[in-house]
């Protein structure tokens, strides 16, 4: 039994992040020795039936149909965002003037003025105190994270190119069905927040270096979708019959921009690539990373999600590039889990990210992905909107 003081959390949204978060604060106690106990005490949810079945399947103790009492409560620590874009900004400013620590999911906000008055926030509350996140949970995959330590330890020499790709194609169908992931007001942007930003927080976080100027295209191939239909997971099949109405597309399908990085420490002429869609057939989950420096190379995909590839240029030419298996218990995260060889899977992710989060708080320092990298991420779409808006203008960050 463990004797940790308790972080009681109270979770804002319940569908996909939401059951992803909640198996994480169920999961990592038992697996990792946490300087606090999470107890799952509260989710909340518009929806009192859907909140009430979902508190039941996912574990939590109590429902709320109102975000607002949930911060109300004396007996939450912690605020679980996983809802969309929209609301964040007004959740976690509550919630951090209330002194409870806050995770907010990805992307931070739909705009940089939201984003920067939560940073603020997030700021003003660290003096208390109180701590807070982004969940950028891809940090926390193994291979990934193993990149980072890589480039940290100059393996890679100076860097000179990332290529970023984020993949998938469950919006391929044309008459798959309206989601709030298609209306700006709720989601900020399509493709380019939703997965691009995922891409630009992994290239900066692995090499070190912050995006500086892009120069960018964003196209919508689907323009309106049918407002009724059949949900299977993130898309599904719409209702095409003659009398369904349609709404409108406000978001971006594809987001593809060129970029230049600020170099770093000691570094200088880093150039990149981004390119993310939810249109490329065959693709699943490619969110994919490579890094050339003058010393070696790096090559990463998630749907290959425990391998990292790796050329070090030392080495004979046609040794050709390393497949490492990220499965040994000196890799990052690993050693808490299974013995060598047994492969871990998208949820662990988001376990780590509550390992990480938990021994920040109990230590009383900043967790990482502080509110303020998010922010820096932030600037980063809103200069690719920007470009994307302007005939690809190149658009400083």
């Amino acid at each position: 039994m463990t004797t940790a003081k308790p972080l009681r959390v109270g979770m804002v949204g319940y569908a996909f992040m939401g059951a992803a978060h909640s198996h994480a604060w169920r999961t990592a106690p038992r697996f990792f020795d946490l300087p606090l106990q999470p107890e799952l005490t509260a989710v909340a949810g518009r929806n009192a039936e859907g909140v009430r079945a979902a508190a039941d399947k996912l574990g939590w103790e109590s429902v709320e149909t109102d975000w607002r009492r949930l911060i109300e409560r004396d007996d939450i620590d912690l605020i679980d965002i996983c809802t969309p874009g929209d609301t964040h900004a007004e959740i976690a400013i509550a919630a951090l003037e209330a002194g409870k620590h806050v995770l907010c999911e990805k992307p931070l906000a739909n705009t940089v003025a939201e984003a920067e008055r939560m940073t603020l926030a997030a700021e003003t509350a660290a003096k208390q105190g109180i701590m807070s996140m982004c969940g950028f949970s891809y940090r926390r995959t193994p291979a990934l994270a193993l990149a980072k330590r890589f480039v940290e330890q100059g393996r890679l020499g100076d860097i000179r190119h990332v290529r970023a790709q984020y993949l998938q194609d469950w919006l391929s169908d044309a008459d798959a069905p309206m989601t709030w992931r298609l209306d700006k007001s709720k989601s900020g942007s399509g493709s380019l927040g939703d997965i691009g930003a995922h891409s630009i927080d992994a290239a900066q976080w692995v090499t070190g270096q912050n995006i500086s100027g892009v120069s960018a295209l964003l196209e919508t191939f689907v323009t309106e979708r049918p407002l009724a239909g059949e949900m299977v997971g993130l898309g599904g099949h719409g209702d095409i019959s003659s009398d369904t109405p349609r709404g409108p597309v406000t978001v971006d399908d594809a987001a593809i921009f060129s970029a230049k990085f600020d170099g770093g420490a000691g570094a200088t002429g880093t150039i990149g690539v981004f390119e993310a869609t939810r249109y490329a057939l065959g693709r699943k989950n490619a969110m994919r990373l490579e890094v050339n420096g003058t010393k070696g190379s790096l090559t990463f995909d998630f749907e290959d999600m425990n391998v990292l590839n790796f050329y070090d240029a030392a080495e004979s030419p046609d040794a050709g590039f390393r497949r490492i298996f990220v499965t040994e218990p000196e890799h990052p995260y690993v050693g808490n889990w299974w013995p060598t060889g047994h492969g871990l899977g998208y949820e662990h992710g988001f376990t780590h990210q509550v390992v990480d989060l938990v021994g920040a708080i109990g230590e009383g320092r900043q967790p990482e992905p502080s509110f303020a990298d998010a922010l820096q991420v932030q600037r980063v779409l809103a200069a690719v909107e920007s470009s994307a808006a302007n005939s690809s203008q190149w658009q400083k960050v």
